[in-house]
């Protein structure tokens, strides 16, 4: 399997990056995934780098994007943080990948039974998590019930909603991404990671 070169990268449209996901993940359910020299790709991507995607997720160690899309060294930036949450140097990360390197898709992909939401659904403070969970607290606060102990599906209903409202954020608060997207120049997109099977169901 080759690397990314500029020319497969400008010849790529949003639909074509979103496909290339899919049928990655598709590979990694059913456990076929693609031969790929690991040693040589170091090489290549040494003169240079051109991913197609920009892949927004947590930090829970069930979950490597490379590995549920299988995809290889080069192909994807890989954003990472507890509850795939928004902030500012995550969006710089975003408007990096893809204005200036030439990505092509914005994934933003939660994942169920996820630690995070299960502690800002459980009000947990702690230090810096606090803070980190603060931003998960608008997905909780439309789901939970008043006074009523959230139960699994509930937090299942967090994750999905905190996927949504994260798409929400980069497209109020990075001006740079929200024009790619509405001239077609790149896609945003929400889906959700299964720990149980390893497949990602695309919004």
């Amino acid at each position: 399997m080759k690397t990314h070169t500029k020319l497969t990268q400008d010849n790529l449209t949003p639909k074509d990056a979103h496909n290339i996901l899919v049928e990655g993940n598709k590979r990694f359910y059913e456990n076929l995934k693609l031969q790929r020299n690991l040693q040589d790709q170091v090489l290549e991507t040494s003169k240079g780098q051109y991913p197609f995607a920009v892949i927004l997720s947590c930090i829970d160690s069930r979950v490597p994007a490379e590995l549920v899309f299988d995809q290889g060294i080069g192909d994807i930036f890989s954003v990472r943080v507890a509850g795939n949450v928004i902030n500012e140097d995550i969006l710089g990360s975003m408007e990096y990948g893809c204005k200036v390197a030439g990505s092509k898709i914005i994934v933003v992909m939660g994942h169920s039974k996820c630690g995070a939401v299960t502690s800002a659904c459980n009000h947990v403070e702690l230090g810096n998590i606090t803070g980190l969970l603060s931003k998960i607290q608008p997905a909780v606060k439309s789901i939970e019930s008043n006074g009523t102990e959230m139960t699994q599906e509930d937090i299942e209903l967090v994750s999905e909603k905190n996927v949504k409202l994260s798409i929400e954020r980069i497209r109020q608060e990075s001006q740079i991404l929200a024009d790619l997207e509405k001239e077609g120049q790149i896609e945003i997109v929400g889906a959700m990671y299964d720990v149980n099977n390893g497949i990602v169901t695309f919004y």
